[in-house]
């Protein structure tokens, strides 16, 4: 029987026929034992904006601060080292500074109590303003202990990110 003799219906027929039956077949291999299923999504699906390249250069280095903190102890205007006071006093201790550094002090500066007793005084004070190479009088209060002694008081300024810079600065007093 040739091809010509087929009428073309009957191939068209028996093709759909081999198509019908290939997909209704199983496979051997396990892979056709579970039928496909698209995934669906609970979400209303978005349009997003196409995703920004990602930067691939080398970490650079840090800048440098824009300015640079500093104190210089000039003198002890009242109370020197070593002023014998009465037990119970209030102290009124001034020392003379210079802003060495290039910053302007401005409320977020501080000084702060680092060693010894803080003699009834507030162990954080704001530090007095002052522009970069101007100078300042800090001055705090203090009550003098009611027993005998020699007490020492040191305060160290501090910057807004709280790291200490310049000279401490420190009372002397003689309680006899």
């Amino acid at each position: 029987m040739s091809l010509q003799r087929i009428p073309w219906r009957s191939l068209l027929v028996l093709f759909w026929l081999t198509g019908i039956v290939t997909a209704c077949r199983q496979r051997s291999d396990g892979w056709g034992d579970t039928p496909y299923v698209p995934p669906t999504s609970a979400w209303p699906l978005v349009a997003t904006a196409s995703p920004q390249p990602i930067e691939t250069q080398a970490p650079r280095a840090t800048a440098a601060p824009l300015c640079q903190a500093g104190l210089t102890f000039l003198e002890d205007v009242t109370l020197p080292d070593g002023t014998l006071v009465a037990r119970g006093d209030s102290l009124d201790k001034r020392w003379k500074v210079r802003n060495s550094g290039t910053c302007n002090w401005d409320n977020h500066y501080r000084l702060k109590l680092i060693a010894g007793p803080s003699l009834g005084a507030p162990q954080e004070q704001m530090l007095y303003p002052a522009r970069s190479g101007g100078e300042a009088t800090l001055r705090i209060i203090f009550t003098a202990p009611l027993e005998a002694g020699v007490y020492r008081s040191a305060w160290q300024a501090y910057d807004p990110d709280g790291k200490p810079f310049g000279d401490a600065v420190f009372i002397e007093i003689v309680v006899p």
